[in-house]
């Protein structure tokens, strides 16, 4: 099995190049994930770098560009791909060593839209009740395992960067504005009022597409502008 892997290292290298590395037929197993192979080929080169931990979905450290398409390694079969399989890091980001990339920028945004329950009425002494219907209502937000995927697949995240908030940090900033015990609506929505930090998005879908948790943050970017609508009659 053939793969062309994207190597870079800004202390040694000029500019970036693709490797060939290849695995025989003994070193691939039925059912055998991305990230077992790109194991395998580190074991071969140690100098081979990228990010990987639980493999099993959940961390999302190990989000790369595989044949084109985002995705992670420990959830993309290598009986799903074609040869070569060429695997780059996912694009639009500044790039650390290899598969290795800045999440700065990433994390920034998702900070900046208060990813927390806001509540300015006294605590309860117990808990923050909540009905099963508007429990239900958070189905499909939380799951987010920001990974990055969805962001670095976005054009618009690509040409304005520092401006727009980005696929995955609007759609938990949504996940909060949906909850029934969150009391910073108004805020929330007025921090992302104009023309760059939500409304850069012009819905192409390319966050849903590649979700590797089957997550939309386009129809959650869509369910903000529809409050921001209803705030303003």
């Amino acid at each position: 099995m053939k793969f062309l892997i994207y190597r870079y290292d800004p202390e040694s290298d000029k500019k970036p190049f693709m490797q060939t590395f290849e695995l025989h037929s003994k070193d691939v197993q039925p059912g055998m994930m991305l990230r077992d192979a790109l194991l395998k080929i580190k074991s071969r080169d140690e100098t081979l770098a990228f990010r990987h931990s639980c493999g099993e979905g959940v961390c999302g450290s190990d989000a790369i560009n595989i044949n084109g398409k985002n995705g992670l390694g420990c959830l993309t079969a290598l009986s799903s791909l074609k040869e070569p399989i060429e695997v780059r890091p996912v694009p639009g980001m500044p790039i650390i060593r290899d598969l290795v990339v800045d999440m700065s920028q990433f994390f920034h945004h998702y900070r900046a839209v208060k990813p927390w329950l806001i509540v300015h009425d006294s605590e309860p002494e117990v808990e923050y009740l909540q009905s099963p219907e508007d429990r239900d209502k958070l189905d499909g937000l939380y799951e987010c395992i920001l990974c990055g995927c969805c962001s670095t697949a976005c054009p618009s995240f690509w040409w304005n960067p520092d401006k727009f908030r980005g696929p995955a940090a609007l759609l938990q900033s949504y996940r909060f504005l949906a909850d029934s015990r969150d009391q910073a609506t108004e805020e929330r929505l007025e921090d992302l009022d104009g023309p760059y930090r939500m409304f850069r998005c012009h819905t192409i879908m390319n966050c849903t597409n590649v979700c590797p948790k089957g997550l939309n943050p386009s129809a959650a970017i869509n369910n903000i502008k529809k409050l921001m609508v209803k705030d303003m009659v």
